[in-house]
């Protein structure tokens, strides 16, 4: 007996014939021959060693043995069905999935609405977020394949297409305890209190590069490395925080959001590289994005 030698066309045949107890009936069932399913069924046999269908003037019926292989040939051609619907999900917008490297800011102030909105018309897409800080990380991710899509600062537009979401401004805060109380930063409030920057971040040498070119120059009594951090730092008091205004969320009810004497912005959104091939359910949650025009939180 070689197992190896059974087709998925005998079982099939088999499965048929187990339905309509006739081989005509079961040759128009699966739109083939009288003689292709009699020829199927006697294969099948030849290669079992055993006789699975009865054959007579009235019909055909199965056998003890051949009922309990058909059982079984159910269940195979239910199995194989089930992975080519998991391949279809895989191809389409009924499933499949997205997987997206991101800003912790973007992860927790935009993806989450985007995700829902996703999942109202796709609610089995499935989606995987990894959170990273620097964009050569999300560069690396996207070239290796280990991610689809970027969601955070635009990648260069030269290996990458983007879709620009938010232009995220930087903004100061403030310890309720300072006493300022113009509507806005200035120079010499830069000057006058301790100042805290961030120390990674390509939006991070704008500042800096700002900071050193008005006169006097101000210099940053803190640089630390996670945006949290600063905003802790200034709920406690420390000094007056610079970063960028999603990454800033929450805001603690002791700290004041105000306006610096100068502007950077960070473009955020999607980016992927060009020419991949993007599955369905990477290019419906690019729509999603399209469709929301997201902003950021306000202050």
């Amino acid at each position: 007996m070689n197992l190896g030698k059974i087709k998925l066309s005998q079982l099939r045949a088999l499965v048929a014939l187990a339905t309509t107890q006739n081989f005509s009936e079961a040759a128009l069932e699966l739109n083939l021959s009288q003689s292709t399913i009699s020829h199927s069924i006697a294969a099948l046999e030849s290669e079992l060693g055993v006789i699975v269908v009865n054959r007579g003037r009235h019909g055909a019926s199965l056998t003890p043995v051949g009922e309990t292989i058909c059982a079984k040939a159910q269940q195979m051609l239910q199995s194989l069905d089930d992975i080519g619907q998991l391949a279809s999900q895989a191809r389409g917008v009924e499933g499949g999935q997205v997987r997206i490297v991101a800003f912790r800011s973007m992860a927790s102030n935009v993806l989450p609405s985007a995700i829902a909105k996703l999942h109202t018309t796709y609610p089995n897409i499935q989606v995987t977020i990894t959170e990273m800080d620097e964009l050569r990380e999300f560069q690396q991710a996207l070239i290796e394949g280990k991610a689809d899509i970027s969601v955070a600062e635009l990648l260069p537009e030269n290996d990458f297409e983007t879709l620009p979401v938010i232009n995220d401004p930087c903004i100061g805060l403030v310890p309720s305890s300072y006493s300022i109380e113009s509507p806005q930063l200035t120079w010499d409030h830069l000057n006058k209190y301790p100042l805290i920057t961030s120390v990674h971040g390509s939006c991070t040498h704008r500042i800096n590069r700002v900071l050193k070119q008005v006169l006097p120059p101000v210099e940053a009594e803190y640089r630390v490395r996670t945006d949290s951090t600063i905003v802790g730092m200034v709920n406690q008091g420390l000094g007056i925080g610079i970063l960028h205004k999603l990454s800033a969320h929450p805001i603690p009810k002791n700290v004041r959001v105000m306006q610096l004497p100068f502007k950077v912005f960070r473009p955020l959104g999607v980016s992927w590289p060009k020419d991949a091939l993007l599955s369905p359910a990477v290019y419906a949650f690019l729509d999603v994005f399209k469709a929301l025009q997201l902003e950021a939180p306000a202050a």
